[in-house]
């Protein structure tokens, strides 16, 4: 006879914990500030991404670039456990200039096209999600890449330094420092 009150008692708990929902995407406002470079996103192209945080309801923070947002996700440095990310669905967006304020799908049901010749909205090689296969096999056939899941997206690709980015500004800073030199030199003479 124990038994019973015990099972009614799991029974009765079970029935109160709710299963955790995730989040609703939000829709980007004109001050969406992308979480790494504090700029407003609806000013750079490419496909934006949000990640949601327990205890943070309805104020995701929101990444210019689906590569950012990954690499966030794989970064142990987070403070709040993450409940849910979305992704712009690059099949459906306006266009690549403008992707807009909506367009949201689950990151983990996305298909990303690694290695094509788009870059995000910070000059940085895009992760570029479709919700449909099809869609992303088209991409490919346009601009290159391959087409893998969130899980098979390996970790360099969203955690390593972009070279060529820093390159080419080491080589404008100098560029800017010569020309500062000249011009001080001229107003010399």
């Amino acid at each position: 006879m124990r038994v019973l009150p015990a099972i009614l008692c799991v029974l009765a708990l079970a029935a109160c914990r709710e299963e955790a929902k995730a989040p609703e995407p939000v829709r980007m406002t004109q001050d969406a500030i992308g979480h790494f470079c504090q700029m407003n996103l609806l000013e750079h192209p490419g496909p934006k991404a949000q990640v949601h945080l327990e205890g943070l309801p309805g104020m995701p923070l929101f990444f210019s670039q689906v590569r950012d947002a990954i690499a966030y996700q794989r970064m142990p440095e987070q403070s709040h456990a993450i409940t849910a990310i979305y992704v712009q669905d690059v099949g459906t967006v306006p266009s690549w200039d403008a992707p807009g304020q909506d367009h949201w799908i689950a990151a983990e049901e996305a298909y990303y096209v690694l290695g094509s010749d788009r870059t995000g909205g910070m000059g940085a090689p895009e992760t570029v999600p479709f919700a449909e296969e099809a869609a992303a096999r088209d991409y490919i056939a346009a601009h290159g890449g391959e087409v893998l899941r969130l899980a098979q997206i390996p970790d360099q690709a969203v955690l390593a330094p972009v070279a060529d980015g820093l390159l080419s500004r080491a080589e404008d800073d100098a560029d800017f420092s010569d020309r500062l030199r000249k011009l001080s030199n001229e107003r010399k003479n």
